[in-house]
């Protein structure tokens, strides 16, 4: 597509200061522009916070914010909107990069501005840079296998009621939960009752300020406000998967 720049996501890992891949931190640099995405109801872009101490040209950077809503039609006109004015940075043959936390592609803002900016430009040149999610950093944080055997690894988005999580627990060997929320109580409350507490591993905000790192959620408080941010990492059974 002649004249038209290159669109580049990123993904800059889960938190702490030189998560990102080499090949993703030299494409960034070259970027013409750098969107970090804000959440509405956050002060804070964290995918600035993911990069704090590392050198970017702050004359290149925007911050795009963007709401959560169930609605997908609100959500779809949303990311029209964005991309629509994606792409007038595009067509003036800049090359944009669209920043994350974790991966760009796991639950991420980023698949859904990639597709709706595919709709307005289907040949539009672009490329998607691996990051490194948060269950990943958790996992090596605190020596926890992700998958032994063979072990089968569910990544869940955490449901709405404890019947449903507890069905995904008993039905896999290794949950990874995400996007908990407001939810953690009755998460706590359902791998307690199941006796598995002690072989689950949490982190809230992993390598920002406000860390909360545990390797045994036995003591863990079920502080609503610890869900934000956060994975859990739950195995159902001690020992290893091989079989």
């Amino acid at each position: 597509m002649s004249g038209v720049g290159k669109f580049i996501g990123i993904g800059v890992g889960p938190g702490p200061a030189g998560y990102i891949p080499l090949a993703a931190w030299q494409a960034l640099q070259a970027a013409d522009v750098i969107l970090l995405p804000r959440a509405k109801a956050s002060e804070r872009s964290v995918a600035a916070e993911c990069l704090r101490g590392l050198e970017i040209d702050a004359t290149k950077v925007r911050e795009v914010a963007y709401g959560m809503d169930s609605d997908r039609t609100v959500v779809r006109q949303t990311y029209a909107e964005l991309a629509e004015s994606i792409a007038s940075e595009l067509r003036a043959g800049r090359t944009v990069a669209y920043l994350t936390i974790g991966d760009s592609l796991t639950y991420s803002t980023y698949s859904y501005t990639l597709e709706a900016l595919l709709q307005l430009l289907p040949e539009l040149p672009h490329c998607t840079y691996p990051g490194i999610t948060s269950y990943a950093a958790i996992a090596s944080a605190l020596d926890w296998p992700l998958g032994q055997g063979k072990e089968r690894t569910l990544i869940l988005p955490c449901p709405d009621s404890p019947e449903v999580l507890r069905a995904e627990i008993e039905t896999h060997d290794i949950v990874v939960l995400m996007k908990i929320g407001n939810r953690l109580p009755f998460v706590l409350d359902t791998v307690k009752s199941l006796g598995i507490s002690q072989l689950c591993a949490f982190a809230s905000n992993i390598g920002l300020s406000g860390e909360v790192l545990c390797k045994n959620v036995d003591d863990l408080p079920a502080d609503p406000s610890l869900g934000y941010l956060s994975t859990m990492l739950i195995r159902k059974a001690s020992g290893g998967g091989r079989r």
